[in-house]
């Protein structure tokens, strides 16, 4: 449960430490006035809004404000496309390509994932409720009794006779 609620902490400071680090990526690896280019004006603002934008949409799923915690496929996704995008900003020529064209569809899959996973809790299949002492339970559901069960009883008046 702490890895969960580590990532689910980690997630608003992620959109600002990686643009961050791919700036300083740059500036350490020496990559060029190309790559300045690239660094400044797309890498840094598209994973800062998308970081921003996945994040929003996990903390949009009421199990993850309920237990402040995300679930293992946010792990798993998160830990993908962070660890891709930290490996962007080394700038090794021999395989910085391909890398980021995964990073590209690991963000794209990252978010259907989040999509998915919101779309999935937000219909109304199951109804939860809640305890007071934030326990959930799927309420009972009785049957409606049978047509021969049920007991009618008929109440007549008599007319009041005047004395």
């Amino acid at each position: 449960m702490w890895v969960r609620r580590a990532f689910y902490g980690w997630l608003v400071p992620a959109a600002f430490l990686l643009p961050l680090w791919l700036l300083v990526g740059w500036a350490f690896f020496n990559a060029g006035g190309w790559a300045f280019i690239w660094v400044l004006f797309i890498a840094i603002p598209s994973v800062f809004i998308g970081q921003l934008v996945l994040t929003l949409l996990v903390r949009a799923r009421g199990t993850v404000r309920a237990e402040r915690a995300v679930s293992w496929w946010d792990v798993l996704g998160f830990t993908v496309w962070h660890c891709l995008t930290i490996a962007l900003g080394f700038f090794n020529e021999a395989w910085w390509a391909p890398v980021m064209v995964l990073t590209i569809v690991a963000g794209l899959a990252l978010f259907w994932l989040e999509l998915g996973q919101l779309w999935r809790e937000a219909k109304p299949a199951n109804i939860l409720l809640r305890t007071t002492e934030g326990v959930g339970y799927i309420p009972a559901q009785s049957t409606p009794p049978e047509q021969s069960d049920r007991e009618v009883i008929v109440i007549t008046e008599r007319p009041q006779t005047s004395r």
